[in-house]
Formats: C-alpha cells, structure tokens, sequence
C-alpha cells in the first residue's frame, strides 16, 4: 500500500490472545523468557513488547492495565503507543483524552491508517459523522481502500459495532 503505513504488524485485527491475557492477572505481562507472569514495570521490556501487550490487554478490554503499560514505553511518541492510548483511552470512556492521543499520533504520521480510522470511530461516538467521513475519505485517499482501518469505519458508519 503505497504512502500508507503499516505499523509494523498491526493491521487493527486484534491480537491473537497470549498467556498475557488467558492466564496473567492484575495487569501483569507474559514474559516469553522467564515463563511467567511479570509486573510490566520489572519486566525490562523494550518498547515493540510493551506495545504488543498493552495492544493485546486493550482489545481484552483491559484498558487501564494497557494505559499502565504503554506509559512504560521509552519513546512515548512513538505513534503507535499514541495511538493505542488513544484507543484504550476512548474505550474506558476518557473520549476527549483518548482523541488527543489519536491528534498526536497522527501529527506524528499523518499516514497511519489505524488511528485515522480510530479516531474517526471517536468522533463518530461524538456525533461528528462528518469528521468521521473526512477520516474514510482520508484513509481511501492514502491507499488504504483495501485495509482493516478503512472497512472498520466505513461499517461503523454504517452503524456496526466501533472497536
């Protein structure tokens, strides 16, 4: 897909679910190495497994154990932890916090098909269908007709379920 980005391997599916979320408790994190259960904040994950986890904790609808671990990423612009603390943000019901993530993940690439169609959802969960259909048009018009991020809110415009 041309000028769009794919960020990394999220495509906006969700996550295949991990030990992290089948057998960890109280927000803690799978650890392949040590086979077990850790506390994100010892876990010394690098910013890429912190950021799967709290991507995989999100769409279990564990969104203050993601926000908790993606606050623990070095690189807090990264657009992808912006992005996703957008999203858990949103999804606990912090809208306005949630789309001040997706702004800033979107100043940060403005090609990030996920957090535009993302925030679209937020805006449409805002009344601004209009905003919403800006982002479609935006997304289609960055080469992502045929993506996740696309279809995701094209069908919430349609008045399906917003993830």
């Amino acid at each position: 897909m041309t000028g769009a980005r794919a960020a990394g391997s999220d495509d906006g599916q969700p996550p295949e679910a991990t030990k992290t979320t089948q057998e960890c408790k109280d927000g803690k994190v799978w650890d392949e190495k040590k086979k077990e259960c850790v506390d994100p904040q010892k876990s010394g994950f690098n910013d890429d497994q912190l950021y799967r986890a709290a991507r995989e904790l999100a769409y279990a609808g564990q969104y203050d154990n993601a926000i908790r671990v993606l606050r623990l990423a070095r690189n807090q612009d990264d657009p992808r932890i912006l992005n996703y603390l957008g999203f858990a943000n949103r999804k606990a019901g912090n809208v306005e916090i949630g789309m001040s993530y997706y702004r800033k993940a979107l100043a940060k690439d403005a090609n990030y098909l996920l957090a535009r169609s993302y925030y679209g959802q937020g805006l449409l969960l805002q009344g601004d269908v209009e905003g919403a259909r800006a982002q479609l048009v935006e997304i289609r018009d960055r080469g992502g007709r045929d993506t996740y991020a696309y279809s995701s809110l094209y069908d919430a415009l349609k008045g399906s379920a917003t993830y």
